[in-house]
């Protein structure tokens, strides 16, 4: 089921109304009915891999309840090494078996021997890498005598598996999310009405932004060698607003629902393209994935401590880890090499902590420094956006190489013009906002009812409009 669907629009208010004015004397019931709701969202992808998602469940936390059980730190380390296997493991039959077979194959065949893999012709289980990474944080937490295993099934099966952020995210942490499960929630319309608001915003970045520039920029790089480079560059644009209203549309969604429910859920997005250096900027993309590593992997590599050696080595394997999280391609992995790169400067020179801040703090324009900053970061940003959209290495190179050709200096063929003013004020209503958890929290609050009304009502209006064909979400696949 997709959050810009018929379906959800009638699921959601039909939960709502269950779990405030029919469950609402019972936190437990109103998890249970989370519970159930959210297998019946998941089961309408494929219910076959709901199978899956409850096995994973059951593993970690049996596996959790044994740790904490453990009397010797042998067992309980047995236990924690038997929870990571089994889920890294279904992790890497589902999404890396096939690139590891072709990769071996093709290695092979550099010494004169030819073999013929063997593949697996398996669907990808939509949300595996999300919810495996909430059960991975949980059980690592619990191993590292940070939180004690939980106890109640229904509330922890409501943890990995809340609707809102089951496929997409963001990954949240047990010790932010079970509390608030754990504990009887009462219902704020304030809370409610925004994030109503903030689903609304998320379903214009994903409808009129994303959708549409999906369409041109699929135009463009399903057919690279035949376009010019100037037609290249805007193909590359369209993808980078279209993964970021793909993606952070999903997750203001994502908020917003949990919201609706008294759940507060991870903010995944901060204004990332407004970043002064790439720093800045995974700081502000996919925050809970970027902290998820940071947690989890570079901080027991050694984090920053040891010199600068370890540093450099610590930030290129999360990243190339990174980049490898988000598929099963050597594109992907080029991609995270890139920005270990582009964040080298920042590591050398120590300056990767600077820019904490929103950029033009208080201001209404940024400095022509500021400025400068922002377009040479958004820059190698889109750049490498190539390679997180290009089916394989070879298209890679076809698409810049078509770029960095004469044709770069013609005018283009393809101007939607409409979709060019559409992003336009999109980028705008960012920029006002950008102070804000997102854009529009309170971007009319100062203006007259008629005219803040009828902003939504346009807002809701253009989503109708360019709401003619259902488009996946982006970070499905992943």
């Amino acid at each position: 089921m997709l959050f810009n669907t018929l379906n959800f629009a009638i699921f959601l208010p039909i939960v709502f109304l269950l779990y405030w004015f029919v469950f609402n004397k019972n936190f437990k019931l109103q998890n249970i009915l989370l519970l159930v709701s959210s297998y019946f969202f998941y089961a309408c992808w494929d219910w076959r891999f709901l199978f899956l998602l409850v096995f994973s469940t059951l593993l970690d936390y049996y596996t959790g309840l044994k740790m904490s059980d453990s009397k010797s730190k042998a067992q309980k380390k047995f236990w924690f090494v038997v929870s990571v296997s089994i889920n890294l493991g279904f992790l890497g039959i589902f999404k890396y078996y096939n690139f590891f077979s072709e990769s071996f194959a093709g290695l092979i065949s550099n010494f004169g021997f030819k073999i013929n893999p063997y593949t697996l012709n398996v669907i990808l289980p939509v949300g595996i890498s999300f919810y495996t990474f909430h059960g991975l944080s949980y059980v690592i937490d619990i191993y590292k005598d940070r939180i004690k295993a939980e106890k109640n099934f229904i509330d922890y099966s409501v943890f990995v598996s809340f609707f809102p952020l089951l496929v997409a995210g963001p990954i949240e942490r047990a010790t932010h999310l079970l509390p608030q499960i754990q504990n009887k929630r009462t219902f704020n319309f304030s809370i409610a009405s925004d994030g109503m608001r903030q689903i609304l915003w998320g379903l214009f970045k994903k409808v009129v932004i994303a959708d549409q520039c999906a369409i041109y920029a699929n135009q463009i790089f399903n057919d690279a060698g035949e376009q010019s480079g100037s037609n290249l560059v805007l193909g590359a644009l369209f993808f980078t607003f279209q993964i970021y209203g793909d993606f952070s549309g999903y997750s203001d969604i994502a908020l917003g629902t949990a919201r609706l429910f008294g759940i507060d859920l991870l903010r995944n997005f901060a204004f990332p393209y407004f970043s002064r250096n790439i720093a800045e900027f995974w700081r502000r993309w996919h925050i809970s994935l970027s902290t998820w590593f940071r947690d989890y992997l570079y901080i027991p590599l050694g984090g920053s401590k040891g010199g600068m050696w370890i540093k450099i080595r610590n930030t290129f394997i999360i990243f190339i880890v990174s980049g490898f999280w988000h598929g099963a391609n050597w594109t992907f992995i080029i991609w995270g090499l890139l920005h270990a790169l582009y964040i080298m400067p920042s590591i050398i020179f120590n300056t990767n902590r600077n820019h904490l801040d929103i950029v033009a703090q208080g201001k209404f324009l940024p400095s022509i420094k500021e400025l400068a900053m922002m377009l040479i970061t958004f820059s190698l940003t889109v750049f490498a956006w190539i390679f997180f959209r290009v089916q394989d290495v070879t298209h890679a190179f076809i698409y810049i190489s078509g770029i960095f050709s004469k044709s770069l200096f013609t005018i283009p063929t393809i101007t939607p013009l409409v979709l060019f003013a559409f992003i336009g004020l999109f980028i705008t209503i960012e920029w006002l906002g950008r102070q804000n958890q997102y854009a529009i929290a309170k971007f009319c609050d100062n203006w007259p009812r008629f005219f803040r009304w009828s902003f939504y009502y346009l807002v809701i209006a253009a989503i109708f409009y360019f709401n003619g064909t259902e488009q996946q979400f982006i970070y499905f696949q992943f």
